[in-house]
């Protein structure tokens, strides 16, 4: 029987373009109110932390990725480089965070279609959104990008004409009526435990980067391409997300809305009117089409590695579909957990994702620990004391200080899961006294046609015997 996998298809532009995406330009207009209110009006300022405080996470995704450069993120990096059973623990934890991403996108589409449509009921619109997002990810994630990269351009330029829009106004004496002001980045009577606060929110902005580490198995040279991406991705929407909310202070100053959760509505009105406040709602629309589109490839490639692991029914995870070569029945699992968006309320949602955020953002930068700096000794230099040690220390230092942001009740929620998949490894392992399964890197991800790396080569000499042996080995100079 031939072994199903996935192919590797994928460039860097394409990977970018899908964490876009996945990241979704148009969130910044999602959570402007609250995270406005929140940090009193210092919106960039906070934007400007988080941005900092998951840039050390990012670059220890990276690193995880070059070692291991298989679908699976960060219950991959952990199962590897820690703990299977940890690692276990960490994907069930992230595998809550993935599925419910796509819920997310589906529900913050239904808050500005409802104010646009109020007849229509808001469980038809969870229905028609899930089904729209469902449907590209199993056709194939070459289509996924295709159509990803599309949407993202279509959300820039809207973010462009945002900018515009917003300079005009500003030269036309709305708001500050300036282009120059450090009002937006701190204010001296602005403390900056509430900067913080704000910047906590904010962290949720950038979870898209870590998305792309599930690609792995479907990208050309997974160990370079895969930590460019997470980079140029990063760095792309921080310039999005800090320049919107820099000239969206100046143009509205201060922190009072009619009404918060659509906040941005108002300033759209603000700078371009009703016609443009009707564009903004269909670019949201579209980001967050892309958004759970993106999240719910990402997501069936998590359920595809735990179920090819067999901690998950293999027969339901771990499946490719024949013809478009994806994991389609994680991808309906994924949809009808997002159906739950009936019943359920965004900020219920968003409260899980944080959590199971926290906890891989924590585990994988202390796999780089494990795995470079303690496993592999990589210490022999101030620069691998800094890449493999002190630059993740910080990360996870960032990752428990947003720990301390964390309401209660997504504390509560958060460790009822965990302990369900706590009480499910005690099961699998009959108390630990039996190896969890574990997928074999090595053998079964590098498909038979790759090259060998380079310091796998075979000498020319062993080669010219084996030959003779008819065993045939593959050199490359």
């Amino acid at each position: 029987m031939e072994r199903q996998t996935l192919i590797r298809t994928l460039t860097l532009s394409q990977v970018v373009f899908l964490g876009i995406a996945w990241n979704n330009p148009m969130v910044f207009f999602n959570t402007y109110g609250i995270a406005t209110v929140t940090s009193q009006g210092i919106i960039m300022g906070a934007y400007v932390i988080a941005f900092l405080a998951i840039l050390f996470t990012a670059f220890s995704y990276g690193k995880m990725a070059k070692a291991f450069p298989i679908a699976g993120s960060a219950y991959t990096f952990t199962q590897k480089s820690i703990n299977p059973q940890i690692g276990f623990l960490v994907g069930w934890t992230i595998m809550l965070d993935y599925m419910l991403t796509p819920m997310v996108t589906c529900l913050m589409s239904t808050v500005f279609l409802h104010a646009v449509f109020p007849e229509i009921p808001h469980a038809l619109w969870i229905i028609l959104l899930t089904a729209t997002i469902v449907v590209p990810s199993i056709l194939g994630v070459k289509f996924t990008a295709s159509t990803g990269k599309i949407f993202v351009i279509a959300q820039v330029v809207f973010v462009g004409i945002f900018w515009v829009l917003t300079i005009k106004s500003l030269l036309a004496g709305v708001g500050t009526g300036t282009l120059f002001s450090l009002q937006p980045l701190f204010n001296n009577d602005i403390e900056l435990p509430v900067i913080l606060a704000g910047a906590s929110i904010l962290c949720f902005s950038f979870l898209g980067f870590d998305s792309l580490t599930t690609l792995s198995e479907e990208t050309i040279d997974p160990e370079k391409t895969i930590p460019r991406a997470i980079i140029i991705m990063l760095v792309t929407i921080g310039v999005l997300y800090i320049g919107s909310a820099y000239l969206a202070q100046l143009v509205h100053p201060g922190f009072s809305f009619t009404n918060t959760d659509s906040a941005a509505m108002e300033v759209m009105y603000l700078v371009g009117g009703n016609v443009f406040k009707s564009v903004f709602v269909t670019a949201v629309i579209l980001g967050n089409f892309s958004s759970g589109v993106a999240s719910t490839t990402s997501a069936s490639r998590v359920l595809y590695a735990m179920g090819r692991d067999s901690v998950l029914p293999k027969k339901v995870f771990g499946h490719i579909h024949s013809r478009f070569k994806t994991p389609s029945t994680g991808i309906i699992v994924i949809g009808i957990i997002s159906l739950l968006g009936i019943v359920l309320k965004l900020d219920q949602v968003i409260k899980f994702i944080n959590f199971g955020a926290l906890i891989a953002f924590t585990s994988v930068n202390l796999s780089v620990i494990f795995h470079y700096f303690i496993r592999n000794r990589k210490r022999s230099s101030f620069n691998e004391y800094m890449s493999y040690l002190f630059m993740p220390l910080l990360g996870a230092g960032f990752t428990l200080w947003l720990w301390s942001y964390l309401e209660l009740d997504a504390m509560i929620l958060g460790g009822i899961w965990l302990a369900c998949g706590l009480v499910y490894l005690l099961y699998m392992t009959k108390f630990f006294r039996q190896q969890l399964p574990e997928f074999s890197f090595d053998k079964e991800i590098i498909p038979e046609e790759e090259i060998i790396p380079e310091e796998e080569m075979v000498p020319e000499a062993v080669y010219m015997e084996e030959l003779g042996r008819n065993v045939r080995v593959f050199i490359e100079r």
